[in-house]
């Protein structure tokens, strides 16, 4: 039986394929995520000066756990999008909807100071966020598997953010 999958691919040689669609599925939540936080910058600079929960990481660990939470999620996309029809355009449907909300909390907490209400979105995230790591699970186990730190992170993200407005308000 062959299977058929949509994916733009180089040809290296007669041997050798590259299959581009991971790199354009990895490059869809680094953009999501670098266009919140361009229309958050000033808020983020603001929002150093407030006092931190105890536990705040130094920005770069942000940067850092963002930018590889952000490969993984893309990368387990494709792997989705690339395996067998069978339930993927229904895995895909979490996916679609956490990085949407993904996208408004930085703007909330630190652009607009709604603290409160970027919590709540992070909630629904984290909601969505389980409901994609099963989803993908059910189509490929890898996929599922490599969003464990990105759950294990939103968990850290929402006591953060909550302890974050009670101190700030």
């Amino acid at each position: 039986m062959k299977r058929v999958c949509f994916a733009y691919t180089v040809t290296m040689n007669k041997k050798q394929k590259i299959d581009l669609s991971y790199l354009l599925w990895t490059l869809l939540p680094l953009a999501v995520g670098g266009l919140s936080a361009l229309i958050s910058a000033d808020g983020m600079k603001n929002n150093a000066l407030l006092p931190q929960p105890a536990l705040q990481p130094p920005p770069w660990v942000f940067i850092t756990a963002w930018t590889i939470l952000y490969l993984l999620m893309g990368l387990s996309a494709g792997l989705v999008w690339n395996a067998y029809p069978r339930g993927k355009k229904d895995a895909m449907i979490p996916f679609y909807a956490q990085l949407v909300l993904n996208f408004l909390w930085s703007p909330l907490f630190f652009a607009l100071e709604l603290r409160l209400a970027a919590f709540f979105v992070l909630l629904g995230m984290l909601g969505l966020a389980i409901r994609m790591t099963v989803a993908f699970y059910r189509v490929r186990k890898s996929a599922g598997l490599l969003q464990i730190p990105y759950l294990l992170w939103l968990c850290f993200a929402g006591y953060l953010n909550l302890a974050a407005y009670i101190i700030n308000g």
